[in-house]
């Protein structure tokens, strides 16, 4: 495996990306910048994971934005 200095994703889990944004915004605040039903009804971390490892648009979505909370 080659090194990615500068990619900020590389050796960091969906889970833990989830995980520091619910913490950082919360479940209602995710739900308004990233629209998806996982975030608004009856959110969870399970239930997310579940669905964003399916929905490639959905996590390039939450990576956009984990990334955007790192550089503020």
């Amino acid at each position: 495996m080659k090194d990615q200095p500068n990619n900020p994703l590389h050796g960091v889990k969906l889970a833990d990306i989830l995980e520091y944004l619910v913490a950082a915004y919360g479940w209602e605040q995710l739900g308004k910048l990233i629209s998806i039903r996982c975030f608004t009804t009856d959110p969870s971390i399970k239930s997310s994971l579940k669905f964003l490892r399916r929905t490639p648009w959905a996590r390039d979505k939450v990576e956009n934005l984990y990334v955007k909370s790192l550089s503020k």
